[in-house]
């Protein structure tokens, strides 16, 4: 394996009820003032938000209120929380929500505390957090980013149309209450967006030197086993708690960093997802739905070993007399196939995106990610983007 350095500093605490067991002694841990971050109305109709105003209420705390956070958290609501932050003063954030109130959160954790342009300081380069951000808690309602149990924060500058990822440990939060029943409200439509996003996340890792024996590939092989099968069982039963709880934990495990260790990573479908969603503001996960069949289709050949291996060991394909080739492109188009069963498009245009948008300008706007199997240009992307149309 590569060499790598390993932190992580978030506390879980994971099952049923572990709001009411757990935020309380939490809560006395951090000041008076928390700034309560959520999405819209969903929360208040669960009962979610009453639980958990309740219990800091009784913990004898004052609570702020930032709501509103949008699917694809912007620049400019993280400079609204943070003002929200430093007029009121507050003492830490606890978000409650999916990914995209976590990632906002993160971002606001920094920028009521910092007084450098947070976008040009730390999204549009990776900077130096040289002080300490608000402390953050989370409380995870959707199961699918992984955003819990890392410092990373995907935040779109409409302005520029750029969507921008960066993972800062210091942006971890100091804890996360894990409840997979606070998942039942979700949609079943969303819970599908969001475990897509969890095999993308495994996939991406996976799909990257080195290709010799390692720890973190037949973790990952395990955990897409685990969310195939309980994805189907979950759209079943979307109250299956076995399901669902698996699920959470794989999100949880896709982007806790350990399957990273010793890993390349390859995340060019996030990035071409990405500028895609910061140009259409389409549905994350049905981006990536549509985008990792044709993209896989174009790099299979350079990382032939691996894909015969999710070919075997991940959809469980028998070789007969297939060549290496054969059976690796029998992995792509089984994973294909679980897409469309699962439901999610297949194409950009079933996300509105037509050839009357400058797919050009998207594709130049990419990252070119330095683990992928074959190195890609801007106008190899630009055709991909095409394919997908």
């Amino acid at each position: 394996m590569n060499n790598f350095i390993f932190e992580n500093s978030t506390k879980v605490f994971f099952g049923k009820g572990c709001v009411k067991e757990y935020l309380s002694c939490w809560a006395g841990k951090f000041g008076e003032r928390v700034l309560l971050a959520y999405g819209g109305c969903s929360i208040k109709k669960n009962g979610i938000y009453e639980e958990v105003t309740s219990i800091l209420e009784k913990a004898g705390k004052t609570v702020i209120e930032f709501s509103g956070i949008m699917a694809n958290p912007t620049y400019e609501k993280v400079l609204e929380g943070a003002k929200i932050a430093r007029e009121n003063e507050v003492d830490w954030i606890l978000g409650i929500g999916g990914g995209s109130v976590m990632d906002c959160c993160k971002a606001v954790s920094l920028a009521a505390i910092s007084k450098k342009d947070i976008w040009k300081e730390y999204w549009a380069k990776p900077g130096i957090i040289d002080f300490e951000p608000l402390p953050l808690g989370v409380i995870v309602t959707v199961a699918g980013t992984g955003s819990e149990c890392n410092g990373g924060a995907v935040i779109t500058n409409e302005g520029l149309k750029v969507k921008t990822g960066r993972d800062y440990p210091k942006c971890n939060p100091k804890f996360a209450l894990m409840d997979p029943e606070y998942t039942y409200t979700v949609p079943v439509r969303q819970m599908v967006y969001g475990s897509f996003d969890i095999l993308s996340h495994i996939m991406e890792t996976y799909f990257s030197e080195p290709d010799v024996s390692n720890v973190s590939d037949d973790i990952s092989e395990a955990l897409m086993r685990n969310v195939i099968q309980n994805l189907r069982v979950a759209i079943k039963n979307p109250e299956d708690y076995t399901a669902r709880s698996n699920l959470m934990w794989d999100a949880t495990m896709a982007e806790n960093r350990v399957i990273k260790l010793g890993k390349k990573c390859d995340f060019e479908c996030h990035q071409m997802e990405h500028q895609i969603g910061a140009f259409t503001n389409c549905n994350h996960g049905e981006g990536l739905a549509v985008l990792h069949p044709v993209y896989y289709r174009h790099i299979y050949k350079y990382g032939l070993k691996k894909f015969v291996r999710f070919a075997e060991n991940v959809w469980q394909i028998r070789r007969g007399d297939m060549t290496d080739e054969a059976l690796a492109e029998a992995g792509v188009n089984a994973l294909a196939d679980f897409i469309r069963e699962i439901g999610l498009p297949t194409s950009l245009k079933e996300l509105g995106v037509t050839e009357d948008i400058d797919l050009r300008e998207i594709a130049d706007s990419c990252n070119l990610s330095v683990g992928s199997y074959k190195k890609m240009t801007h106008e190899e992307i630009l055709e991909i983007f095409r394919e997908c149309i």
